[in-house]
C-alpha cells in the first residue's frame, strides 16, 4: 500500500528517536535484510518537463533494470513530502532516496554551495566535466558530504544554465544598479550575500507561490532559472530578463553514505547504472534541448524582453562575489572551500 505523508512523517519522528536511542548504524542493519525496497522523493511537478526529466529517467531505470531484487516507490510533487522535508526524512531514513535542487539545501550541506557560487557558476556551467563522476570535485564534495553521512550518486552531467533576474512591467530591471531597493525572489543564500551591498529585499518564497507574489506586486522581480519560469508559466507576469548569471544549481540524488555502502550485488548494480544513466542524460537534455528548443522560444513568444549585461556590471558583480567567497569558505573551512573553488576554476 502506497505510503501517505501522515505515515511517512509520523515514520520519520520514530526513526529519529531510533537513531538517538539505539544510534544510526542498528537501525540499519535492521533495514539491510529487506533493502530491495527502496522509497524516493521529488517535491518537482511533472509540468517541469526539464527537472522530471532525470528523475523520470533513473526511475525506469531502476523498474527496467532492477529485476526481482528490487522494488522502487517513487513520489513526485511532494506527494510524500515536501521540499524542506526532504533531507529530515532523508536523515532520518524515512525514505530511501531523494531528488533535491543544491541550492535549497546549501545552508544545511554547504559544500553544495560550489554549484551556485556567483562568479564560479558560469565557468561551471561551460565546463561540466568538472563535476563529472569521478572528478576531483566530485571526489571532495562527496568527501565533505559524508560526514553528514550523505551521499550524492551523481551531479547529473554539471550544473544547469544559471539563474538570471527576470522582472515585471511595472519595475523592470535592465542592469544591476537597477536592483535597488526592489523586492527580489531569491532561494539561494549564495545570491542573496552577493546582492546585499545593493539594498534589495530578498524574499524566500516557493516557485509555486512566485507567480501570485508577481501578479499581486508581493515582489518586483525573482532570480530564477528557465526551468522555474516556463514551469510556473511565470512568463505571463514577466517583462525583462536580465541575463547576469547570479546563481546556479543542478537537481542530484542522495542517499545516506551508510545506506549507499551497505547496499550490494543487483541493487547495488542497478543503482549504479541509474546514476550513470543520470550523468550522460539530464543536463545535457535540460541545457542542449529542452532550454533552447522549447523554454526560451516560449517565453520570448510571451514577449519577454532579454537584455544582456554590461561588461561593468559583469565586473562589479564579480567584485561583490569574492564576499560571497569569503563567506562560504568559513563555512565548509578555508582549505577546503579554496581547493573547491580552484577545481571548479579549472586552475588545478
Amino acid at each position: 500500500m502506497p505510503m501517505t505523508r501522515r505515515a511517512l512523517l509520523k515514520n520519520t519522528t520514530l526513526a529519529s528517536a531510533s537513531f538517538a536511542l539505539i544510534g544510526g548504524q542498528s537501525l540499519f542493519a535492521g533495514r539491510a535484510s529487506a533493502a530491495t525496497k527502496l522509497t524516493g522523493a521529488y517535491y518537482i511537478p511533472p509540468s517541469y518537463e526539464a527537472l522530471s526529466y532525470g528523475s523520470n529517467g533513473f526511475i525506469d531505470y531502476l523498474k527496467n533494470q532492477g529485476g526481482d531484487a528490487l522494488n522502487v516507490d517513487f513520489y513526485h510533487s511532494g506527494q510524500l513530502v515536501k521540499a524542506d522535508e526532504q533531507l529530515p526524512a532523508l536523515r532520518a531514513g524515512a525514505i530511501d532516496f531523494m531528488f533535491h535542487t543544491t541550492s535549497y539545501i546549501t545552508r544545511s550541506l554547504p559544500i553544495l554551495g560550489i554549484t551556485g557560487l556567483p562568479g564560479v557558476v558560469d565557468e561551471l556551467y561551460r565546463n561540466p566535466e568538472r563535476l563529472a563522476k569521478g572528478s576531483p570535485l566530485m571526489t571532495l564534495i562527496n568527501a565533505e558530504l559524508a560526514k553528514d553521512n550523505i551521499y550524492m550518486l551523481t551531479s547529473g552531467g554539471g550544473i544547469l544554465q544559471p539563474e538570471y533576474i527576470w522582472s515585471t512591467a511595472a519595475s523592470p530591471i535592465r542592469s544591476l544598479d537597477g536592483v535597488r531597493g526592489k523586492k527580489i525572489r531569491i532561494v539561494s543564500f549564495e545570491a542573496t550575500t552577493a546582492l546585499k551591498p545593493f539594498n534589495i529585499a530578498a524574499v524566500r518564497i516557493s516557485s509555486s507561490e512566485t507567480y501570485m507574489a508577481l501578479q499581486r506586486g508581493t515582489i518586483d522581480a525573482a532570480v530564477a532559472n528557465i526551468s522555474t519560469v516556463y514551469g510556473r508559466s511565470l512568463q505571463e507576469q514577466l517583462k525583462v530578463c536580465y541575463e547576469l548569471p547570479m546563481t546556479a544549481y543542478t537537481v542530484a540524488p542522495f542517499m545516506l553514505r551508510s545506506r549507499w555502502d551497505a547496499l550490494e550485488g543487483d541493487v547495488r548494480q542497478a543503482l549504479e547504472g541509474a546514476a550513470q544513466w543520470y550523468e550522460e542524460n539530464f543536463a545535457s537534455y535540460c541545457n542542449e534541448e529542452i532550454y533552447p528548443n522549447k523554454y526560451w522560444p516560449a517565453v520570448k513568444e510571451a514577449g519577454v524582453e532579454v537584455v544582456l549585461p554590461s561588461d561593468e556590471d559583469l565586473a562589479t558583480y564579480r567584485e561583490s562575489s569574492q564576499t560571497v567567497w569569503e563567506e562560504w569558505k568559513e563555512q565548509v573551512g578555508k582549505e577546503v572551500g579554496e581547493k573547491a573553488i580552484a577545481l571548479a576554476l579549472g586552475q588545478v
